[in-house]
């Protein structure tokens, strides 16, 4: 595995250009913890904005989320906190607290993820922000919403199984399985930058500031798309089929003369490919197989007959060939061989901020910068520079230098 020591991101020594993006010159005041609202910080971060991350003396749970981990500190939480700040509040503390409050009078944009109507003790709810800081964007994240489910703890793997993903995720006739991620979390986190981003919109157009709620079940009945809409649309009640597809012929891994291949048929046109390559074009005009509702209506008759050819050759072999012939297929890669196959395809996958590898925003840009200049902060590593600004008055930058004289360029709130 490659590390570069630099990017385009950074000047050709290392050292990090001054900071911008199209989020340049917004502060986030984080109250979130450990994963969907990190991981959305880390996203408005990476785009430019200034994130305070407000930490409680313990720290971040993730923190302490090992192994693996990376010089002491859990790698979870290197994943999801790089270009931000920390400061340690104990809101039971009057005068942290008052810290606290005048950050969310600062800030343009305030998250957090406390269960719902948990800050409302500290002066921290969506109320008392916007009564100090009318147009402030406020986004809360909760696991299943603030009416009836308001008390419920908000866990990824509680939402797997109780939104229906984990019945149809595993073998037919084996135990439902959680997806090999926090999925729902990671989801929740985008879906809150799309609705922070469509309030900040808003906000340009009106000057009112909002309060933006998403929450974990939400997310997870909209993302399980198809098997909701079977539901709710045809009245069919989806169940695990393994690695098969409710609606596709070939979507699956098929074995062939050496390891398994993904191999995807998603409309007529490919899989009159797909049998072409295989050496058995008939296939495409089989009265059986013809389209997409006759493959799925005898897929059980098909897939032998792809099994025999595809057993001629490695999945090597086919997957060049396929994939030469513009036939959607891969190997099923550990996620070593993933970065891998990111590093050859060109995505230079990994980014280095001073000696911690992390994984590149998705994102790119023609004329904005993707900013990677701060790696994932030692707990209240900012908390005295945090404190230094606030008592500073309204019209004070947050930092026009760092310790070592960089220019950062971002304003005040």
């Amino acid at each position: 595995m490659t590390t570069p020591s630099t990017t385009p991101d950074t000047g050709a020594s290392g050292t990090p250009e001054q900071a911008s993006g199209p989020l340049h010159g917004l502060v986030v005041a984080d109250f979130s913890r450990v994963l969907a609202g990190p991981y959305a910080t880390m996203l408005l971060a990476d785009l430019g904005a200034e994130v305070i991350k407000v930490e409680s003396p313990a720290g971040d749970d993730t923190r302490h989320w090992v192994p693996p981990v990376r010089d002491e500190v859990g790698t979870y939480y290197l994943a999801i906190n790089r270009n931000k700040r920390s400061v340690t509040l104990d809101l039971k503390d009057e005068d942290d607290l008052k810290v606290a409050h005048a950050l969310s009078e600062r800030a343009d944009i305030f998250i957090q993820n406390f269960k719902p109507g948990g800050l409302a003790r500290f002066g921290l709810d969506y109320d008392a922000v916007a009564a100090r800081n009318p147009k402030t964007v406020y986004c809360s994240i909760s696991g299943f919403g603030t009416a009836g489910g308001k008390d419920l703890p908000g866990y990824d793997l509680l939402v797997q199984a109780m939104s229906g993903l984990m019945s149809l995720t595993g073998d037919p006739d084996g135990s439902p399985y959680r997806a090999g991620i926090s999925v729902f979390d990671v989801m929740t986190g985008l879906h809150s930058v799309i609705g922070i981003l469509a309030a900040l919109r808003h906000l340009e157009a009106t000057g009112q500031g909002q309060h933006v709620e998403t929450n974990l079940l939400s997310t997870a009945m909209s993302s399980l798309v198809n098997q909701t809409s079977a539901y709710v649309a045809g009245d069919v009640v989806p169940t695990r089929m393994g690695n098969a597809h409710l609606s596709l012929f070939p979507y699956e891994p098929l074995a062939t003369g050496d390891g398994d291949l993904i191999v995807v048929a998603g409309n007529d046109g490919q899989y009159r490919k797909l049998v072409t390559e295989l050496g058995a074009p008939e296939l495409a005009d089989d009265e059986r197989f013809a389209t997409v509702g006759q493959r799925n209506d005898n897929r059980e008759e098909l897939r032998p007959l792809l099994l025999d050819l595809l057993s001629s050759r490695s999945a090597e072999e086919w997957f060049d060939q396929l994939s030469a012939a513009g036939i959607p297929c891969g190997p099923i890669n550990d996620v070593k061989g993933g970065i891998e196959l990111a590093e050859r395809l060109g995505l230079e996958p990994i980014v280095t901020i001073g000696d911690v590898p992390t994984v590149r925003n998705p994102i790119r840009f023609s004329r904005s910068e993707t900013r990677y200049d701060l790696p994932p902060p030692a707990l209240n590593a900012d908390g005295d520079r945090v404190r230094a600004w606030l008592a500073g008055g309204a019209q004070t930058s947050f930092a026009d230098k760092d310790a070592s004289g960089h220019t950062e360029g971002r304003r005040s709130a």
